[in-house]
């Protein structure tokens, strides 16, 4: 009897054993997002943190440095390599300027993906775009013509000169201008606030005080658009003035109310966190490898489809204003 007991436990103990070193490790996620701080990848990361929980086995790493610089991603990138973290997902301050770190990533076998603004192709396996360059263009053009009326002077606070997405934006606006459309919209200038709200709001206060005719900014920014109305209501200008572009509703609900915004637009970051984050799982499993037409699958988000480039859109632009902005100011 001592001797079945004794086998017994025996096998008890090696199906212990078995069993921990069959159990599979926690996927690590980090998400380097251009600066701490910032609203919208607060939320991103939300999205990131739900995207864990519903798959079960992923530990999330939310980072990036203070000041949006490329230098200090690439700092914080070299730190998650000897972490030999799983996977990383990164909205870039400089496209190109990541790319030799990345690569390094992507050379130890960390799975390197791209949202919101872009690491050049070399750089990644997959981008993420929050929706389509054309359709985020024209939106804010459209949100623009909308405020005053179709006519007049504009101007746009971006923010880095170098930042991806917005360059992209810009272009597809100026060549949006072209068109008989908005053929009654004149561009005066394009500023930069590196998207920070010092900078930007002493570039919207040049703007109106440098532009006396002017009567829209357009900040393809959260951080700008949000500094941009405050230096309209400061100068009180608010009736004459008006600034759109791409917010939050959390930020931007008081200056719709105060009549400085009409509308703005923006895709859900708590969704495009959600999505990276499922996307990157897909990729550290090899369920998906970023081959141009390829499908990956991102939760309740559904599934993207990956273009030539290895580029996907998650959804168009939503259009804020006075009577939904409140619905949303809870939730990002």
């Amino acid at each position: 009897m001592k001797i079945v007991k004794l086998a017994l436990a025996a096998f008890v103990l090696g199906a212990v054993l078995a069993g921990q070193v069959e159990a599979a490790p926690r996927v690590r996620i980090a998400m380097v997002v251009k600066n701490l701080g910032n609203g919208f990848f607060d939320a991103a990361h939300q999205g990131a943190l739900e995207a864990a929980k519903q798959l079960g086995d992923v530990d999330v790493i939310y980072t990036g440095p203070t000041a949006p610089t490329a230098e200090g991603q690439i700092e914080i990138i070299n730190s998650l390599i000897s972490q030999k973290v799983d996977a990383i997902v990164i909205s870039a301050n400089d496209a190109t300027a990541l790319v030799p770190i990345t690569r390094k990533a992507m050379q130890r076998g960390i799975k390197v993906l791209s949202f919101d603004s872009g690491v050049a192709k070399d750089g990644r396996a997959m981008q993420l775009n929050p929706s389509g360059p054309a359709l985020i263009g024209r939106k804010q053009l459209e949100l623009a013509a909308d405020a005053i009326g179709g006519s007049g002077e504009i101007a746009i606070l971006s923010a880095t000169a170098q930042a991806t997405n917005q360059n992209i934006w810009i272009g597809v606006m100026k060549q949006d201008l072209q068109t008989p459309e908005f053929a009654k919209l004149k561009l005066v200038a394009t500023v930069y606030g590196d998207d920070q709200s010092d900078k930007s709001y002493r570039e919207a206060i040049g703007l109106l005080r440098s532009h006396p005719d002017l009567k829209a900014i357009i900040a393809p920014t959260t951080v700008g658009i949000n500094a941009a109305a405050k230096a309209v209501v400061d100068e009180h200008l608010v009736g004459k003035v008006y600034v759109t572009g791409l917010g939050l509703p959390s930020e931007m609900a008081g200056h719709v109310k105060s009549g400085a915004v009409k509308s703005f637009a923006i895709w859900n970051p708590i969704d495009l966190g959600y999505a990276i984050t499922y996307a990157a799982y897909e990729f550290v499993k090899g369920r998906a490898s970023g081959k141009p037409g390829e499908s990956v699958a991102v939760g309740r988000m559904g599934k993207l489809q990956l273009d030539a480039d290895g580029e996907a859109a998650m959804a168009p632009p939503f259009t804020y204003n006075k009577d939904n902005v409140d619905q949303f100011v809870k939730i990002f």
